[in-house]
């Protein structure tokens, strides 16, 4: 009879060891935010609001959540750093659009939070809609925004592999990747290794081709929380828009809305 209370003692003991095990291993998934441009009225659907970004960033300082820079998330998925902290948040914003300047730089150094920039070099100073190189230097010198890569020129991948010859997408896609690159580090004398897809759009050839030319994570619009299930060269984002507001931008960083992704080629 004692024998058999050991021999179940045991047995649960080992079962409850093992369950903590999983729950130990199972990976941190971490919401990476995506906006574009900002302002009082939504002009189109990459605009969020001004005050709808203001009622996010308090909703997620209300609530208990921390903004972490995206590289210590990306160390993680690398398996280079420790876990994120419990009830993280990362933010980025694509494109470099004046509104970066005009309208989010006040509230990120109200809230002190991080964000990362995917910035393409070809618009900067060049293109009406975007930020010059003075004001871009002016953010990065705050120490709250770190400048990173979106291509040179944001092209559509998957449109230019059917018009090109192999030999020349092949140069296209290297260019895109490299030159962003080299401009960016010579301007700001940062390390440019993170990358945001244009549209979305990634296969595993462009993957490859990332890892090349020297990027360690890169990034997609796939609206899921990023882990270490996800490709490092794949990794999701929520594309954030006007429509979501406050009610279901609480949803999506609280875990309480499932939104299936799918890849984009």
């Amino acid at each position: 009879m004692r024998r058999t209370v050991l021999f179940f003692a045991c047995l649960a003991l080992a079962v409850w060891c093992g369950c903590e095990s999983t729950a130990a291993q199972e990976p941190v998934g971490v919401p990476v935010l995506n906006y574009h441009r900002f302002g009082i009225a939504v002009a189109d659907g990459m605009t969020v609001s001004t005050r709808v970004f203001e009622a996010q960033l308090q909703w997620l300082q209300d609530n208990g959540y921390i903004v972490i820079p995206l590289r210590v998330l990306v160390d993680y998925l690398r398996g280079e750093g420790s876990p994120p902290p419990s009830k993280s948040v990362a933010i980025t914003a694509d494109d470099g659009h004046k509104t970066v300047y005009t309208d989010m730089l006040p509230l990120v150094r109200r809230y002190n939070i991080p964000v990362t920039l995917f910035i393409y070099p070809s618009a900067i100073s060049n293109a009406s809609y975007a930020m010059t190189w003075a004001q871009l230097q002016e953010l990065q010198q705050t120490g709250l925004f770190d400048v990173q890569s979106h291509t040179f020129w944001h092209p559509n991948f998957k449109h230019e592999k059917k018009k090109l010859k192999p030999e020349d997408y092949q140069r296209l896609v290297e260019t895109q990747l490299v030159k962003s690159k080299v401009i960016l580090e010579k301007r700001f004398g940062c390390v440019v290794d993170l990358l945001a897809w244009p549209f979305g759009i990634y296969d595993h050839e462009l993957e490859q081709a990332a890892r090349k030319a020297g990027y360690r994570a890169a990034f997609s619009i796939e609206r899921r929380p990023a882990s270490s299930v996800e490709g490092i060269m794949a990794q999701p984002r929520y594309l954030m828009t006007n429509s979501d507001g406050v009610k279901n931008f609480a949803a999506i960083i609280s875990g309480k809305v499932v939104e299936k992704g799918h890849r984009t080629y």
